[in-house]
């Protein structure tokens, strides 16, 4: 928003104020225009130069929220004063006593947008379940890294072990109504070296994980944005919220230092999330849940709202990409990522990379509440927006941050730079809503999605994955609805299943290693070709195919034929058989002597495959003109 724009709905006094950022140099302007991954050091509070929303990168990444609410003044200066610097004006502390609605609180620009705001903590807060009261507590006194460790479901025990975390907030006691309680453990854990303050000795067993969560959050602070926007919190903008009774004694009595916007639980939250989701890729998608969550239980505790959590994880997740694309740090979080990687393994019991994959999805929902994945996604996915009414065009472009790829790096380690940008590009949210269309694109990133692969194929995509390099090189799995006008190319050793409801249009071409389809749609409605590798149909109904099938000697189709068409391919063109066939029978599927079942249908069928087997079967194929016929002979 322009000076302009802010002194029409200012009072005269800040007006005036308004003016004095006209005298800051043209590099401090130049700072706030950067992208955040090169500005996250201006994210700072007492400093003149740092002070206005074209100078410090955090109020800038937010400035979103101007379009909802004005602040009393345009400087990060509540509570806070910042002398004069360089050729910085000095800048005042502001007046604002941060009780909604007083001669000295700001200015609502969007009456629908803050009323809906307001309105979710208050539902939230009447529909608050005992259960979520405590969760809420908790999330809220605890440390917050000790409270999203349990994302890492059945990891979480062995990952306390190595990072020697402690927490002295286990319960809500009996007499919380009255009494404060603030952890005293050392919330990640200890580093590498002795820590004096938070009385740590040096941890050789994942000292280096715990020292790159730390430095993930470098300059990662959220009050200079607080003390920028002076939003108030929403049990002071209605007495109709609730905040949880236990949680009264840790309410602030310095309203004036005690903003809203963003929620600085919620950012940290995020920051460990991401850094612990690099540095343990195989819970990925379940450490974004718990952060989501915890931001929703900054909500049921009434402390914050929507767009306050939705600032959080937008700051949170800016100040990861600024310090993982830091120069200092590429060392460490390589270290860090193969210390973590190799204390889970050794603890877990698990051979490798690969089989802590499995480790780490092996308990069910039952002790794993993190364990239900399309839960989890519409769980996060409601939550990025909170279906606040829209402000802009829906159909804006996709804009992805400059840097963010980082936080694929290990998720996605097969991509290269620009593909896993693509995928962050293809998995982004609509447009639209409040806060969240900023120009570098930080709130409509949705990495959960991102962690299940392309969204879609914009041009023509080739993976080239190394089962050799272990982990998600060896094998992973896109489960997003892929759509485009692109093509999929599958080099490599590894194998990569397709398990979406897929409508890319290009084709699929597999040249070595594995392709699976796990659903029928998996392969778009392009043609499917196999060179060489594998192709596994792994769906629990036919595979379709809309254009033609061509499979070449080098090349081995492996069905598991079941139940409902499973494992069968229709083709809506023609196919071209050659190479091997090697079937499997699905676990419950036991077809009887003289069964018949008809593994390919096409509009012409030539050729044939070469070697061929049935699991524990003996068996016979015959061709038609349009079909391929399994015969199960004993």
């Amino acid at each position: 928003m322009s000076v302009l724009s802010l002194c029409r709905l200012s009072t005269a006094l800040v007006c005036l104020l308004s003016t004095v950022p006209s005298l800051a140099s043209a590099e401090q302007v130049t700072a706030a225009k950067a992208p955040y991954a090169q500005a996250g050091n201006t994210n700072k509070r007492g400093d003149a130069c740092f002070s206005t929303v074209d100078t410090n990168a955090a109020v800038h990444l937010l400035s979103g929220f101007l379009e909802v609410w004005t602040p009393r003044t345009p400087f990060v200066d509540a509570g806070v004063e910042a002398p004069a610097k360089d050729n910085c004006p000095a800048v005042a502390k502001t007046d604002w006593d941060g009780i909604p609605a007083s001669k000295t609180d700001g200015h609502i620009v969007n009456q629908a947008v803050h009323d809906a705001n307001i309105a979710y903590v208050v539902n939230a807060t009447r529909a608050r379940t005992a259960d979520q009261a405590v969760a809420a507590y908790l999330d809220d006194r605890r440390g917050k890294n000790a409270s999203i460790v349990d994302g890492l479901g059945p990891l979480t025990d062995a990952w306390k072990a190595g990072s020697k975390q402690t927490t002295t907030i286990t319960e809500v006691a009996a007499d919380a109504t009255t009494v404060k309680y603030d952890d005293k453990g050392n919330n990640r854990g200890a580093g590498s070296k002795p820590d004096t303050e938070n009385k740590t000795d040096a941890n050789p067993d994942m000292g280096l994980a715990i020292d790159f969560i730390n430095a993930a959050s470098g300059d990662g602070s959220t009050e200079p944005a607080k003390r920028y926007f002076k939003y108030g919190r929403p049990y002071r903008w209605s007495q109709d919220v609730s905040v949880v009774p236990t949680l009264e004694p840790a309410k602030s009595g310095k309203a004036a230092e005690d903003g809203g916007f963003p929620s600085g639980h919620t950012a940290e939250a995020w920051r460990d999330a991401l850094a612990m989701a690099y540095l343990v890729p195989q819970r990925f998608q379940e450490m974004i849940a718990r952060a989501s969550e915890l931001g929703e239980d900054r909500i049921l505790a009434g402390m914050h709202s929507p767009l306050d959590v939705m600032g959080g994880r937008m700051l949170g997740t800016a100040t990861v990409v600024y310090n993982l694309n830091k120069a200092d740090n590429a060392a460490l979080k390589s270290d860090a990522y193969a210390q973590a990687q190799a204390w889970l393994v050794a603890k877990s019991g698990a051979a490798d990379a690969g089989a802590l994959e499995v480790a780490a999805h092996a308990a069910p929902l039952a002790t794993d509440r993190f364990a239900d994945h399309d839960a989890n996604r519409a769980y996060v996915l409601q939550r990025l927006s909170y279906g606040l009414p829209t402000i802009h065009a829906t159909d804006q472009p996709a804009r992805v941050p400059q840097g963010a790829e980082a936080l694929l790096e290990t998720r996605l380690p097969y991509l290269d730079g620009e593909q896993r940008r693509d995928v962050l590009k293809t998995t982004e949210i609509t447009s639209g809503y409040p806060l969240l269309d900023d120009a570098e694109g930080y709130g409509r990133l949705n990495l959960f999605a991102a962690a299940d692969g392309y969204g879609a194929f914009e041009q023509d995509v080739t993976v080239t994955m190394d089962a050799a390099k272990g982990g998600f090189n060896a094998i992973d799995t896109w489960r997003n609805d892929i759509t485009g006008k692109g093509k999929l190319v599958k080099l490599g050793s590894g194998i990569l299943g397709l398990s979406g409801a897929n409508s890319y249009a290009g084709g699929t071409v597999l040249e070595e290693g594995a392709l699976v389809a796990g659903s029928p749609s998996a392969f778009g409605r392009g043609g499917l070709t196999v060179n060489g590798g594998s192709l596994v149909l792994a769906a629990d109904r036919p595979l379709r195919v809309s254009g033609d099938y061509q499979q070449f000697a080098n090349a081995t189709a492996k069905p598991a034929l079941g139940a409902n068409g499973a494992g069968t391919l229709v083709v809506a063109g023609k196919a071209a058989l050659a190479g091997d066939l090697d079937v499997t029978l699905a676990d419950g599927y036991a077809p009887t002597p003289g069964t018949k079942i008809e593994i390919l249908k096409a509009g012409a069928v030539t050729g044939t495959f070469g070697k061929f087997t049935v699991s524990g079967h003996k068996a016979s194929l015959s061709y038609g003109p349009t079909s391929v016929t399994l015969t199960i002979d004993g």
